[in-house]
């Protein structure tokens, strides 16, 4: 298992393309936030206010709005019905701000309205903080032991990983949706300003995608070392 990071195949296969999409999207993300943070909206909205505009348009009273640390820790918790916002977003009253915010906004309109993908996610919740622990460790005891048994099991347990995370991407990307089109119906922000929102939440969008893509070729790659694909193994 350890022999993987100096695995030729693991490092094109894996690796590398990992480290590109992962660096790209951080890049644009940063980027894009970092230019629209600089432009405030011309209603003066602050993030916390936008998104509790867009929580009671929708008749939602119960979602407390907090402050988390971390740039970019925006979150909202189902389970708590907690929208947490960063200090970058929170306070501001930036484009960059109220795109963050309404998207979070957009993932406590999707709990109220139990968006199918949203519900299968949280459904997925347990099993895959199961799942990854146990993938590490059958799958260093399969390799080590030759055990195709332990490395179906591993190989299983991580495919709940990348199964997460690809309901993760409807999930984000109808949230998004939900900012661009509300942000400008609920008079949070005008047309022009939606250009930027727009930006920022493709940017975040892309690191949801990388982080897909990077999972998806791990797990191809274990499927191929294991001989489970393509016929060969390292056994």
């Amino acid at each position: 298992m350890f022999g993987i990071y100096f695995d030729p195949l693991y490092m094109v296969m894996v690796l590398l393309p990992g480290l590109l999409l992962s660096g790209v999207a951080s890049m644009m993300v940063k980027s894009a936030f970092h230019k629209y943070s600089r432009i405030p909206t011309r209603q003066g909205f602050t993030g916390a206010q936008a998104a509790e505009r867009l929580l009671h348009q929708a008749g939602i009273y119960d979602v407390s709005i907090v402050r988390t640390q971390g740039f970019l820790g925006d979150h909202y918790n189902p389970a708590t019905r907690t929208l947490a916002l960063s200090d970058d977003v929170y306070g501001s009253q930036s484009i960059s701000a109220i795109g963050v915010a309404c998207h979070e906004a957009g993932h406590a309109l999707q709990h109220a309205e139990a968006y199918g993908f949203l519900t299968m996610r949280s459904a997925l919740v347990p099993a895959v903080n199961l799942g990854s622990g146990a993938s590490n460790i059958l799958l260093i005891l399969g390799f080590f032991l030759q055990s195709q048994q332990l490395l179906i099991l591993g190989i299983a347990a991580f495919s709940l990983v990348v199964l997460f995370q690809l309901i993760t991407l409807p999930v984000e990307i109808d949230a998004s949706a939900r900012a661009k089109r509300l942000c400008v119906a609920s008079g949070i922000c005008d047309e022009t300003e939606r250009v930027g929102v727009s930006k920022v939440l493709n940017a975040a969008a892309l690191t949801y995608l990388a982080a897909f893509v990077s999972s998806l070729l791990t797990l191809l790659y274990f499927l191929i070392r294991s001989g489970l694909l393509g016929g060969q193994s390292d056994e």
